[in-house]
């Protein structure tokens, strides 16, 4: 992942495809902020402004400008689905 990206993941730990995008997270050694939406209501409202929807896992990247200021870069609902695009953004290599 580039430094100038930071990624929020939106989960519930009743999700197994939550726990899935943080186990490759974690083998990626990739850093993010985990919002579980089951212990805030108010990031539960977050990822409806964010996505239009209360699916997760909710990928959110964002750019973060020179100022602190964050940016949409990205949103992408679901893991499995969405593996490779996930890895490009993360730039993590495609193992063959």
């Amino acid at each position: 992942m580039t430094d100038k990206l930071i990624l929020e993941l939106y989960t519930r730990p009743t999700c197994s495809d939550c726990q899935q995008a943080k186990e490759f997270l974690a083998l990626h050694q990739i850093p993010y902020v985990d919002k579980d939406v089951s212990k805030d209501l108010k990031l539960e409202d977050d990822l409806k402004t964010i996505s239009g929807t209360r699916i997760v896992p909710s990928f959110v990247f964002y750019n973060k400008n020179i100022w602190g200021k964050k940016k949409i870069h990205k949103n992408i609902i679901g893991f499995e689905p969405n593996k490779q695009e996930i890895m490009e953004l993360l730039n993590v290599p495609v193992v063959q």
